[in-house]
């Protein structure tokens, strides 16, 4: 009998049977399942299993999470189903008959923005520094900080480099990653993109206020082609990059192999910048504007409040769907179009809005220390933009502080519609999203520093009011599992005069008695910046569903082992090894995220099931450029999975550090 074939077989009748199943895989952590029916999985009883430690639907794959012993799980369900595994690129061509033509445009959408997000980003912390550099005028200096300092009117010359790098060229990264995501050749992509913005080309901005008889062309004798540039276009770019990618595609077949590597690039690129500046150029442009201008005229109508109010109510909700990923080529494509955003701002108040929901949480539910793992990395996250953690984590568990962050950043969002904010550009959400506020149209930032306090102020006031109301009210006060309240209600529920608790014996009884514990020293995998747990790029490890630890973003390729102790499991393909150490943590060293599709090409493993090791040993080497190549993060993530042995986990160690370094301890409990 399997180690695990009581809870497969659990697991194989909850999810729906073998008859709901089209495609079953697994990485380091995960099952992930397709399920014909996913209406069918019985999530509750998926939960009451002893193995699992959490699920999680993304990208139309059921995802049921394990933990380290998941390739022996994943033995025993096939044996007792009798499904053979596909690999993890089938199982996402399965999971798309789970996704309607909506959805799979918004995915890939997704996919395209998601490899370019991190430079917009930066251009939009850049932008906002400019902002403040060039846009503000104080009291104290006179006039603006670049009119009083010459150092930092040439920091602000120089960062429009960079800016302009992101902004202005962003056709090439979008076909770029058009190119990644359809497997075509990429630099074939960056080509194409190119050829949208090169100087020799009047810039896109330059257009509106170009006389039609001034504007270059290209002059063939019978015919003539304008010289348009598409600097910052969102929409001709795409449509250029797909027409470059599907000719690839269909050349390859029908080209033989021998002449391919000419005929195949040449017949794809030169029809495709012909046909981008002829025709998909335009009709992109024009798609594009219609787009923002009915977004703009909205936000700045005489129901603008109203276009405010409903997307900030919205905007959480879309989130989970995935449909949030349009706003990136819709707030692209307004800066482009009028120079700013007014759409951004509510993005970035809506993030504020859900985290401040848990900070609410974190107040009422004092005391309860396993939730605080998740909920106070969680509100960190969301002051600074990421909100899934909370979302998922915290808020869609108990319904209410979730609508009641939908209802603050409503009203955020109204507020700002209504003051006139717009955003230079799109940046970091959160908190620190004032940055990058426009200074010269409307509110500003003080208008929106203000919708920032709403945001702040009503989500906390309502979480509170409709947890004592019962109103959107789930699994608190009192946990439908367990039947026991929470601390804090403990505390006071039934409380008689002299202030005692009826309650105080079962809640004692209920409580672990005291064990013995044993301090586990914890070191840096390899050298490099250290990452929070809380701030690690992947739902699982992020939401500490694999339970606590730390990453490091490596500047080498050596892997070292974070502990000492004993090698229990290299996973097959050579990017996760598991170590046992002797106080009885289980720690999963995880080298790059979702790198189990690569195969184990960039690792090389050094040790060997069985062997003992310590922070001075060098267990793998993991090429980096080949992970990045790939389109996947380097990220070395260290896991203590088993949560319920460990008490407390702290770093003292922040910023960079080098391999071996010691960075904390986490205590064990026997």
């Amino acid at each position: 009998m399997g180690k695990y074939q009581v809870d497969a077989e659990k697991l194989l009748k909850e999810v729906g049977g073998k008859e709901n199943i089209a495609a079953v895989t697994h990485c380091a952590t995960r099952m992930r399942f397709v399920l014909n029916d996913p209406a069918k999985a019985d999530k509750d009883a998926i939960e009451e299993i002893d193995s699992v430690k959490g699920m999680f639907t993304n990208a139309g794959q059921f995802q049921v999470i394990i933990g380290n012993d998941v390739s022996v799980f994943y033995n025993d369900f096939k044996e007792i189903s009798g499904i053979e595994g596909v690999s993890k690129e089938q199982g996402k061509v399965a999971a798309k008959q789970n996704l309607n033509p909506v959805q799979r445009a918004i995915s890939v959408l997704a996919e395209i923005f998601t490899p370019i997000i991190p430079a917009i980003i930066v251009g939009g912390l850049i932008l906002g520094f400019r902002n403040v550099l060039e846009g503000i005028s104080f009291d104290s200096l006179g006039g603006t900080i670049v009119e009083h300092s010459q150092f930092w009117a040439g920091v602000n010359s120089f960062l429009w480099l960079p800016g302009e790098a992101i902004f202005h060229f962003l056709p090439v990264g979008i076909t770029w990653s058009i190119a990644k995501k359809m497997g075509t050749t990429q630099i074939l992509g960056i080509v194409l993109g190119i050829t949208l913005v090169s100087p020799q080309l009047l810039n896109a901005y330059s257009v509106a206020s170009t006389a039609a008889a001034d504007i270059p062309v290209w002059d063939f004798g019978f015919a003539q082609i304008q010289m348009i540039g598409y600097q910052a276009q969102v929409i001709p770019a795409m449509l250029a990059g797909f027409l470059l990618a599907y000719l690839e595609i269909f050349f390859r077949k029908h080209i033989p192999q021998a002449i391919s590597m000419i005929f195949v690039p040449l017949l794809s690129l030169l029809p495709t910048i012909f046909a981008a500046h002829v025709i998909l150029g335009p009709i992109g442009w024009t798609i594009g504007s219609w787009i923002s201008s009915i977004v703009n005229a909205g936000l700045t109508s005489s129901l603008n409040w109203l276009f405010g109010a409903v997307f900030g109510f919205l905007y959480a909700p879309l989130v989970i769907t995935g449909l949030h990923h349009m706003t990136n080529a819709i707030d692209m494509q307004l800066v482009a179009d009028f120079g700013t955003t007014n759409l951004w701002p509510m993005i970035a108040l809506s993030n504020i809005a859900q985290g401040s929901a848990v900070l609410a949480i974190i107040f009422a539910h004092r005391g309860n220390k396993k939730e605080e793992q998740i909920s106070i990395p969680a509100t960190i996250s969301c002051y600074l933009g990421v909100t899934e953690p909370a979302m998922f984590g915290i808020n869609l568990k108990y319904v209410y502080p979730f609508v009641a962050a939908m209802t603050g950043s409503a009203l955020a969002g109204m507020f700002a519609t209504l003051m006139g904010v717009r955003a230079n550009s799109i940046g970091v959400g959160g908190l620190p999203g004032i940055l990058a506020i426009n200074t010269t149209e409307g509110g500003g930032m003080i208008a929106f520093a203000i919708a920032m306090l709403i945001a702040v102020v009503v989500p906390i006031a309502l979480t509170l009011f409709f947890r004592r109301q019962g109103i959107f009210n789930k699994l608190d006060p009192v946990d439908e599992k367990t039947g026991e309240l929470y601390v804090d209600e403990l505390a006071t529920a039934g409380a008689g005069a002299n202030g005692s608790n009826p309650n105080a014996a079962s809640f004692t009884a209920s409580m672990p008695t005291s064990t013995e514990t044993a301090t586990e020293i914890l070191y840096a995998p390899a050298s490099g910046k250290i990452i929070p747990m809380a701030k690690v790029a992947d739902p699982v490890f992020g939401q500490k569903m694999m339970g606590d630890g730390y990453a490091i973003q490596p500047t080498d390729d050596d892997v070292y082992a974070p502990v000492k102790g004993k090698i229990t499991s290299i996973f097959g393909t050579k990017h996760a090894i598991g170590i046992l150490t002797e106080t009885g943590a289980e720690v999963l060293l995880h080298m790059g995220l979702d790198t189990v599709e690569l195969n184990g090409e960039p690792f090389d493993i050094l040790v060997a099931e069985g062997d003992t090791v310590t922070p001075t040993t060098k267990v793998a080497v993991m090429n980096r450029e080949a992970v990045e190549a790939a389109g996947k993060k380097t990220e070395i993530v260290v896991a203590l999975t088993n949560a319920e042995k460990i008490d407390r986990l702290v770093l003292t160690e922040v910023g960079t550090v080098t391999a071996g370094e010691e960075l904390g301890e986490a205590e064990i409990n026997s």
